[in-house]
């Protein structure tokens, strides 16, 4: 199986976005259905590769966009790449790579001591290790209270020194999910922010992305908690206080949100795009049975939610320029096989 990528980061430009600019950005969402059933939708390099379930075993096709309409492109000679692998790392982990200071980070110590199962199996990871660019492995072990109940480590710089911050979802045995926020420093990897956790085990929540979605010039995380049973939203950005202590702090919250099946293996079901006036986050709904969009305009985020469809979100959220004219359509698919694209208009 191809590993999808299950975080988008997207950092734009400092400076206020303008008023209801966000809203006024014309889209549009086309759709097509594949010949055969849908298996997997995603990006790899600046291709949109398509696997679906052909008679004679998984085929391939590359997606693009053109004159209005969605197309499949055979690709019989594809190969889909081996993911990379650690010797002590989760079963099911994906290791992410990094560019800044941190060149990549994995998920160690699988352990069934937590039994939700929410991501397929009910093995979770106890500790992480990363290897840094100036040749350092370093190593972080949770205590027997929790488990880091994800596949991956998250890179991205939250306090704009240049370096990398580590998020991960780190679940409570006795009171759920959390995001804990991580830091190699001299006396190694320690945490050095958590939101509180849920309150009650078996309750989880997904990240969605980093951006500066306000354009404050400061990044920030969001997620979404309990996405299964009536999804909230919430954006929380990283502070220091007078004591030099360093917070989350919840900048906005909305309800009618999901970004993640119960026991799937697939946590990209969010995408973010900057089609010209700051970055919008794209998000299925509650039910999964359409898309939303959040964006900043008249001084506070905005809610939008595009047409629904009868059938429910079952892939990643795919960011990528499929009809090459500069700009980034969001891909998804539905578990009915159908494919569709939202993507800015280039025209009134």
């Amino acid at each position: 199986m191809r590993w999808i990528l299950a975080f988008a980061v997207l950092i734009s430009a400092p400076g206020v976005v303008s008023g209801a600019a966000a809203a006024e950005v014309k889209f549009e969402i086309v759709r097509h259905a594949p010949p055969h059933p849908l298996l997997a939708l995603f990006a790899d390099g600046d291709q949109v590769v398509v696997k679906l379930a052909a008679p004679q075993g998984p085929a391939f096709s590359e997606l693009t966009l053109r004159d209005g309409a969605l197309k499949l492109h055979a690709m019989p000679d594809y190969q889909e790449k081996t993911p990379q692998i650690r010797a002590d790392m989760l079963p099911d982990g994906i290791v992410t790579l990094g560019h800044r200071d941190i060149t990549d980070a994995w998920l160690t110590g699988p352990t069934r001591r937590y039994d939700h199962g929410v991501l397929g199996d009910a093995v979770e990871a106890t500790g992480l290790r990363i290897r840094s660019r100036a040749g350092q492995t370093l190593s972080y072990t949770l205590p027997e209270d929790s488990v880091f109940e994800d596949r991956r480590v998250r890179l991205a710089d939250l306090n704009g020194d240049g370096g990398d911050e580590l998020l991960v979802v780190r679940s409570y045995l006795t009171a759920g999910a959390a995001l804990s926020v991580l830091r190699p420093g001299v006396n190694g990897l320690a945490i050095v922010a958590e939101t509180a956790p849920i309150g009650v085990p078996h309750r989880w929540l997904n990240p969605a992305a980093v951006a500066d979605f306000d354009g404050d010039g400061r990044v920030e995380i969001a997620v979404v908690v309990t996405p299964h049973i009536g999804g909230v939203l919430k954006i929380y950005e990283l502070h220091q206080d007078r004591l030099r202590f360093e917070r989350l702090y919840l900048e906005w919250s909305a309800n009618g949100f999901s970004n993640h099946a119960m026991g799937s293996r697939i946590q990209a079901m969010s995408a973010v795009v900057d089609w010209g006036n700051g970055p919008i986050l794209h998000l299925p709904n509650a039910g999964r049975s359409g898309l939303r969009q959040v964006y900043f305009a008249d001084g506070d985020l905005q809610i939008r939610d595009l047409a629904s469809h009868r059938w429910p979100i079952v892939t990643a959220l795919v960011a990528a320029d499929v009809d090459r004219d500069g700009w980034q359509e969001i891909i998804y698919g539905l578990n009915n096989g159908e494919l569709l694209a939202v993507r800015r208009k280039s025209r009134p």
